[in-house]
Parts: C-alpha cells; structure tokens; sequence
C-alpha cells in the first residue's frame, strides 16, 4: 500500500469513517515497519489530542481463581486441577481500596472468574460496600457472563463499568474456544444489555488465540463498530499450563500493537488498556501499548500472597511489591516515554 493511500484510509478512520471487512483486512494486513509505524505516530497523536501525555490508572483487585467454566485457553478453567485457587472476602477487597484510596486510586476493577461462592447477591453486597465507603471511586466488574436481572443490580448498587471480552465475532471460532455450556451469541446479547443498563462497557479480544485468523479480526473490528463500547482491551494469547492450548505459540506482540493503534483510530475517544499480557510477553510492552494509543494502565492491588494464584496464562507479569512501589516503578517507566499518571477517574467522555 502506498503511503498516499495509507494516509487517506487513516483520515477516513479519524474523522470517523466505518471500514468495510477488506479495509479492516488491509490495515491487519500491513507487514512493513515503515507502514506500522505511521499507523502508531498517528494513533498516539489522536490519543495525546483527546488526552493529553495522561494515562488513566486503575487499581485492579483479582478477586477470584475459581470458575465454574471449561475455557480452552485460561488457566483457571475449572478443569485444571494443577491451577491455584483462592477468593477474597469482602472485607479483605475493602482493605485492598483502602490501600488504593491512599495511594490516589480513584477507580477499582474487580476482576475474577465465574465463581459461584462469589455469587450475583455477593457482589451485589460488595460494591454497595465499596460505594458506601468510597462514593466517589468509580467501580469496574469483570465477573463474566450473569443474567440481565444480576447486571440490573450491580448497577443500582453502584457499580460504574463492567468489561465482557466478545474474545471472537465468528461463532464457529468462539465454539473452539469454549465449552459448549457456552455462547457465543450470549456473549453479545450481555454486552448489549450492560450498555441498555447504562454501565460504561468494555468489551475486546485476544491477538493470536487458536485457530484466529485476520478474517476473524476484520470481523472483531465491525463488531466492535457495532457495539461502539467505552472500552476495549486487546492483548496477545499466552498459552496456560493445563489447558488444551498449553502447546500453542503465543501471540504476535507487533500485530496486538497494530490493533491498538488501529482501535484508537477507530475509537478517538476510548479507553484502551495497555495489557499486563503485552507487558507479560515482552519487556516494554506496557510503554509500547501507550506509545500505540493506548491510555489505561491497571497496577495491581489484589494481596501480595494470591498475585501468583490469579493465573490465567503462563508467566503472567507479577510483582510482590506493596502498592506503593508499584507505583513508583510506573512513574519512573511512563516519565522516560514523556507520559505521566493521570490519577482522575478516567471516566468515558466523547465531547
């Protein structure tokens, strides 16, 4: 493609042209450096016009290892007896944001399996507990599939945003990727359901995962277009012992980057998540995520002694520091690429 004809379907992108399934596959397509690195400069330029050198952090509790799913590709399917389990209580998540609160967190993600202990009343009593002592922190959930009634009460209790990967716009892939208890097409309906109900919504896919081609990311990027949610957090497959996909290779650390810049370009106004999996899988995958278009980080707040029990792939990036040190360590990582903390609550905002 020549760089006259890249420059013009990247302007179409930003003044918010929707893209056909071979325009997606064209842009997936681009193999040259020259050609990629034009698509970053400008995604992180449309980025830094909508939010400045800020990236928005969240402090991310990893409530649970126990999930009533089969998943092919996550290490805490509950199938994996070698996986480590653990839950939370709810006292121990209120320490978890009290520690976040000292340290300037002014938004919590929950994040954790289908467990079935941690049920729809539970955490409906956990966040109505979070809001109670913190008002204005803002509450993620990542809890999986639950019933309209069960979002419908996460949100009047408070709950702010939620994120529900699609993970595969393609049925018949989704099928290879989960049990069959599973589907695909309830995997949307829920989305579009917690965007009725008002929550912030994140959805997304994994870069690389089995059997994934780029006809399937074409088709991810036109789901996306049209369900047009708050958030979308792409990272690359990491295989996880235990699981039917521990021989596969991971996925391409280049071609989840070009996703990213090509999402922000899409979405000027999103809040894209530079992934701990990049981070997992290479060195500086957070700082080139952000240098992408990305805006979001997420350090960790969960206990120190479970950090390593929340293993849905291999050698996920985990630190035993205390809160503190982690964010220090962000500081200095985000300074030498010209970009700093934004500790604001990062809400959505497309004015």
């Amino acid at each position: 493609m020549s760089q006259k004809e890249l420059g013009n379907i990247v302007d179409r992108l930003v003044a918010g042209a929707a893209m056909d399934r071979n325009g997606w596959l064209r842009l997936l397509s681009l193999q040259g450096e020259e050609e990629r690195q034009y698509v970053q400069q400008r995604a992180m330029e449309v980025a830094q016009q909508n939010f400045g050198n800020g990236v928005f952090v969240r402090g991310l509790i990893e409530i649970s290892s126990y999930c009533r799913n089969n998943c092919n590709y996550c290490g805490i399917r509950c199938g994996n007896r070698s996986a480590l389990r653990y839950r939370l209580t709810k006292e121990q998540i209120l320490e978890c944001c009290r520690a976040g609160a000292g340290l300037g967190f002014n938004t919590f993600v929950l994040q954790g399996g289908e467990d079935v202990v941690q049920s729809d009343d539970w955490v409906t009593d956990v966040v109505c507990a979070i809001k109670r002592e913190f008002p204005d922190k803002a509450v993620t959930l990542s809890v999986g599939e639950r019933s309209a009634a069960a979002y419908r009460a996460f949100r009047a209790a408070g709950a702010d945003r939620y994120l529900l990967r699609h993970e595969t716009r393609s049925d018949e892939h989704y099928s290879l990727l989960h049990p069959r208890t599973m589907s695909a097409v309830n995997r949307r309906n829920c989305l579009f359901t917690l965007k009725e109900l008002g929550f912030q919504t994140g959805s997304g896919m994994m870069i690389g995962s089995p059997h994934q081609t780029l006809e399937h990311l074409a088709d991810d990027m036109m789901f996306l277009d049209e369900l047009c949610p708050q958030m979308i957090g792409v990272g690359p497959f990491i295989p996880a012992s235990g699981t039917p996909f521990e021989d596969f290779s991971a996925g391409s650390v280049d071609l989840t980057i070009l996703v990213v810049s090509l999402l922000r370009l899409r979405f000027p106004h999103a809040l894209l998540p530079a992934t701990t999996a990049l981070a997992s899988l290479h060195s500086r995958g957070r700082e080139l995520a952000i240098l992408a278009g990305a805006n979001v980080v997420m350090p960790n707040l969960s206990p120190s002694d479970v950090r390593n029990k929340y293993s849905i792939y291999n050698n996920k990036k985990s630190t035993g520091d205390e809160s503190a040190q982690q964010i220090e360590s962000l500081r200095q990582s985000l300074d030498a690429i010209g970009y700093r903390i934004n500790f604001s609550r990062g809400d959505y905002d497309d004015k």
